[in-house]
């Protein structure tokens, strides 16, 4: 049948879209890839292997996991002739996910010397050059069927890189030495901060959830609607000199201000301040990623659990907002902020600017603690197979947090976005916002 006009009319933007989103995703791949790597270039050889607590882990690791995710679900499945190289690679760098293999132990990654980092980055550079043919090759239905896990395997590396700079920093912060990851090359802020203002916003029906346009995790759907009564929304997010308050009004010696669990955790762990903070005479100081650096009352508090989240927000007579109000009062805005890719590594006091919004610092520096439980929302059904294990199982025993932080990729975070630990967790970049009910 001959091609006329109109059907040629019609078929070459199909082609053109076609080709500009297989151009798209292979740039995309490139940079997703070429960014963990540079996050890992102020490492030294010994810093790889190191793995402080089981909830860490190893940089080799997260440099070789997100190699495996690549070559589990995609270059295997797609390219029968496609060999790892080395057979034992998917036994030890498979994570959780159970349909796909036995697992080497979580706790015990940090003794795995071998491979050695070189032969990690040649395993990556091999998934790589595969990766890079097949995403070439790709057209038609073959561009449609694999788009979606070659996006979720990005999104996948992108929760790695923030592992990755986390777990580094336990791992630093554990060493006597107190080492620095990266120097700091700008003056933290010291301005005085506003006052805390609150924005109100009316009770309602509120639809929440993924709409189904563009990449999200499956844990962020289906859209649905929720009834929200009334309520007010801190303006910003509590600061060092405001949690600092808290401490010196007892917060951590008061079991009226905490959840049994929260307080016997305290109890058996011994806080009293948030983690990497450490107090010489009257002087507060905390681990960074740049080291040792003093306490500064205008930035964000940080390293904060959600027990003591709860037990600040008791002593200032407020609550920690629910997730679905956190994302009503956060889908208006626009995504700007202090991300992974300004390099501060850091979550950064207010800057001048943000006094004249309503609500300041809702994405990035800090991740910040909903009291709602992560759980299925009305209607969620995990995908099948190997890939269904990817949030869904989790769904018990943990809290949600929203908003991304100053270790997140500002390609990464939406305000439907959720993250999820559990309660007594301190180690990621976690913070607080405060809400009242009216």
């Amino acid at each position: 049948m001959p091609i006329t006009p109109s059907a040629l009319h019609a078929t070459v933007p199909s082609i053109a879209v076609e080709a500009s989103h297989q151009e798209t995703l292979v740039r995309r791949y490139h940079q997703v890839r070429q960014l963990t790597e540079s996050l890992c270039q102020p490492l030294m050889t010994e810093d790889y292997v190191i793995q402080a607590m089981p909830d860490v882990s190893p940089p080799k690791w997260h440099l070789a996991h997100t190699s495996w995710f690549f070559e589990t679900f995609v270059l295997s499945p797609a390219s029968p002739g496609y060999r790892s190289p080395h057979d034992s690679y998917a036994y030890l760098f498979n994570s959780y996910y159970v349909a796909a293999g036995e697992r080497y132990s979580r706790p015990n990654r940090g003794l795995l010397s071998r491979p050695s980092v070189e032969e990690v980055y040649g395993y990556r550079a091999h998934v790589d050059q595969h990766m890079t043919s097949f995403l070439e090759g790709l057209d038609g239905e073959d561009l449609e069927t694999w788009s979606p896990i070659i996006e979720l395997g990005l999104h996948h590396e992108q929760q790695h890189q923030e592992l990755l700079l986390t777990d580094v920093k336990y791992n630093f912060a554990c060493n006597p030495l107190r080492p620095a990851y990266v120097r700091l090359d700008r003056p933290r802020r010291t301005q005085a901060v506003s006052a805390l203002q609150w924005l109100s916003i009316p009770e309602g029906i509120y639809r929440t959830g993924h709409d189904g346009q563009g990449f999200a995790f499956d844990n962020e759907s289906p859209a649905h609607r929720s009834f929200v009564e009334p309520f007010q929304l801190a303006s910003r997010l509590i600061t060092n000199g405001e949690f600092l308050a808290f401490m010196a009004d007892g917060g951590y010696a008061r079991p009226e201000l905490w959840l049994s669990l929260g307080w016997d955790t305290v109890q058996r762990e011994g806080w009293k301040a948030p983690l990497y903070w450490e107090q010489h005479h009257s002087t507060w100081s905390m681990m960074t990623l740049a080291g040792m650096q003093p306490v500064l009352e205008a930035e964000p508090v940080c390293h904060v659990s959600y027990y003591e989240a709860d037990a600040y927000a008791r002593w200032a007579k407020a609550r920690l907002p629910t997730e679905v109000e956190w994302e009503v009062a956060a889908r208006p805005l626009s995504i700007g902020g202090n991300f992974v890719e300004q390099r501060t590594f850091h979550p950064v006091s207010m800057r001048q600017s943000d006094t004249s919004v309503p609500l300041a610092q809702m994405f990035g520096d800090v991740w910040e603690w909903t009291q709602s439980h992560y759980s299925p929302y009305p209607g969620y059904t995990a995908p099948l197979g190997a890939l269904g294990e990817y949030n869904g199982k989790f769904m018990a025993n943990q809290f949600v947090l929203r908003g991304g932080s100053c270790a997140t990729s500002v390609s990464h975070i939406r305000p439907t976005y959720r993250n999820f630990f559990p309660a007594d967790a301190r180690w990621q970049f976690m913070g607080i916002r405060l809400a009242r009910t009216i």
